[in-house]
């Protein structure tokens, strides 16, 4: 089991920018970040895998870039103007059992390492 913690969450006006992280206690082929707002189911938002490849959900390609600092053992969500429906509460992820970049950001049900959440408020 990984351990992940996140920070980096806060509130913040519209066109504005936040950066989220992830530290890691171990190692997994790929990781991303979730969301979830009220009401509403949990979504991926971008996820990268070792090779660094990455994907994203449309609404945030363009603005939203997932990082990977191996050094530093460290994932990063670099998100820029912001707007209101991306407020929610969002989620480290990591899991090595997905093959596909695309199914491990869009069918998170199987994924095993969860960090606590962090929230994103844009107003």
């Amino acid at each position: 089991h990984v351990q992940l913690v996140e920070s980096g969450g806060g509130s913040v006006q519209a066109g504005g920018s936040l950066r989220l992280s992830c530290a890691p206690s171990g190692y997994t082929s790929y990781m991303g970040w979730f969301r979830q707002a009220p009401g509403k189911e949990r979504e991926g938002v971008a996820a990268i895998d070792n090779d660094g490849t990455t994907d994203y959900v449309d609404s945030v390609k363009g603005r939203f870039t997932i990082s990977n600092d191996n050094a530093k053992h460290i994932l990063y969500l670099q998100m820029n103007s912001l707007k209101v429906e991306d407020t929610g509460l969002y989620y480290c992820a990591g899991d090595s059992l997905y093959d596909d970049i695309r199914y491990f950001l869009v069918a998170p049900g199987k994924i095993e390492n969860w960090g606590q959440g962090t929230q994103v408020t844009v107003s």
